[in-house]
């Protein structure tokens, strides 16, 4: 079964249908600030395990990360392992973890951790001035990412959210699925006759960078979100931004002169 089919690959049109010029973005750090749910869900997973092993006899003594060290580890991409491991968690429980992590990252509890960028809500609304079609690729579940916009006010900035019924495909962030989903984004706004040919691909992370890459597209890496700035410049996007609202500047400038 390909990734495409195993996520099952859902949009959900949010904005008009007039032909526009259209932007891919990810949801996820460009728009969406996760740290805190991160860090959150990291805690509530090394306090399980502690309570577990409480229950058996066993004393854990555990040294949790502050939260700039535990982000500056996740923004340079540092295996969920070592950051266990650097935590005082013992490899024999690294698995039962991982699974706690895994389980209660998207429970709602948590999901309201979330916050938007600073400059996100300016960024959206700029691409909506300049006439330009936002599509969202977004390896979370369309009704989280439509929850989270409704309740900010920003759905009507949003044309498309592209997503999957995986709930942990976006902890995960498998590059072949962000591809699939991609090119599932670009065949049907292409079919729905708005215009792919000049779009870029705005994104945080290697799933986005190379999947668009490898669509053909302009990649803008955003580097407020859960990598690092020197970790995406390794990846030649076509440019790195520190947040969206930069990003939009250029991406507005740039599909503007090709489209003249």
């Amino acid at each position: 079964m390909s990734a495409r089919n195993s996520l099952s690959v859902l949009s959900s049109t949010l904005g008009g249908s007039a032909v526009k010029q259209v932007v891919f973005c990810d949801f996820d750090g460009p728009i969406v600030d996760v740290s805190e749910r991160y860090y959150q869900t990291y805690l509530k997973g090394l306090l399980a395990v502690t309570q577990l092993q409480s229950h058996t006899g066993e004393s854990l003594t555990l040294r949790p990360l502050s939260k700039p060290q535990f982000w500056q580890m996740k923004q340079n991409r540092v295996a969920d392992a070592e950051i266990a491991a650097c935590s005082g968690l013992p490899d024999d429980l690294f698995k039962p973890f991982m699974r706690q992590v895994e389980r209660i990252v998207n429970h709602p509890n948590l999901l309201g951790w979330d916050c938007i960028q600073p400059t996100a809500q300016a960024a959206l609304e700029y691409f909506k001035q300049r006439d330009m079609r936002l599509v969202l690729v977004t390896l979370r579940h369309p009704r989280q990412v439509e929850t989270f916009l409704q309740a900010q006010g920003l759905s009507h900035l949003i044309g498309e959210v592209y997503g999957t019924t995986d709930l942990n495909a976006a902890y995960a962030n498998r590059i072949e699925h962000k591809c699939d989903l991609l090119a599932a984004a670009i065949a049907q706004q292409t079919a729905q006759g708005h215009l792919t040919h000049n779009s870029w691909m705005i994104g945080d992370t290697e799933a986005d960078i190379l999947a668009g890459q490898a669509m053909g597209l302009a990649t803008a890496a955003i580097a407020c979100g859960v990598r690092s700035e020197t970790y995406l410049q390794q990846l030649a996007p076509s440019e790195v931004y520190r947040c969206l609202m930069t990003a939009a500047r250029d991406v507005v400038k740039t599909a503007t002169s090709q489209a003249a």
